[in-house]
């Protein structure tokens, strides 16, 4: 699916889920924005500025023009459909999803959209990642998790990346949810948005172990893969942008 075709579909499914009144499609000038999903339960925002941080390097780093502050969506909110880019994050276990909150992230991967799961936990296979394996079971139920295997599209969409990081090393793979060779889902166990994450004055609100400000870069480049990832699903029949990007950029990758 093209990103005509995504919007077209959000657009629709947007529409059955809100209110009367007007819609847009990408939001105010078509910049890119991220959702975070907001859940319900506490724990659903364990790292509240990393995102805007993100975000704020997509577009110094690339040719995105970005609307730099997320937004949180919640099961009703028309807003879901607004941007092929979703965030579940969490640092704790939760209660089973709502059946409207599992059909609708069904209908948003289905149209098009992108869900990356973020475990702030620490650990493999600690409460939210169980949560999260429940709920992918009954959002996909027809689907299993299956490791991203290395050669994939998401560690080379803008990066040549071997291994995804982020705040910790807990796992050298991302699993995945795969509709033939498209990602409808993500699932990352080292805390990414942790790396990200900078207080009001700029400082990094944690510490990055065991590789420090080499991994943190890396864990930029990696949300930025998926980011490019999400904006256009079949890189090599969508890398039409990409001389352009290249070109805008002014150093050198190692």
């Amino acid at each position: 699916m093209n990103r005509r075709q995504f919007l077209l579909a959000s657009a629709a499914l947007g529409a059955l889920a809100a209110a009367p009144g007007p819609l847009l499609a990408m939001g105010e000038s078509d910049r890119f924005a991220i959702a975070l999903l907001n859940y319900g339960t506490p724990g659903w925002n364990p790292r509240p500025s990393a995102l805007r941080r993100l975000l704020l390097e997509v577009e110094k780093r690339t040719s995105i023009e970005v609307r730099p502050d997320p937004r949180a969506v919640s099961a009703n909110s028309a807003e879901l459909f607004d941007t092929p880019f979703l965030v579940l994050a969490g640092d704790r276990g939760f209660e089973p999803f709502s059946q409207a909150l599992v059909d609708q992230l069904r209908a948003f991967t289905q149209a098009g959209g992108f869900l990356f799961i973020d475990s702030a936990e620490g650990v493999i296979d600690g409460p939210f990642a169980k949560s999260v394996e429940r709920e992918i079971a009954r959002i996909f139920p027809r689907r299993k998790l299956a490791v991203v295997p290395r050669d994939h599209v998401v560690f080379k969409s803008f990066y040549l990346i071997e291994q995804p990081m982020g705040r910790l090393a807990v796992s050298p793979t991302v699993q995945g949810i795969f509709d033939e060779d498209r990602l409808l889902a993500v699932v990352s166990h080292n805390d990414l948005l942790g790396a990200l994450a900078r207080d009001n004055f700029g400082n990094w609100e944690f510490s990055v172990t065991p590789g420090g400000d080499r991994q943190r870069e890396l864990a930029y480049r990696f949300g930025i893969n998926l980011v490019m990832y999400a904006l256009t699903v079949n890189y090599k029949a969508d890398q039409v942008h990409i001389p352009f990007i290249l070109k805008r950029r002014r150093w050198r990758v190692d």
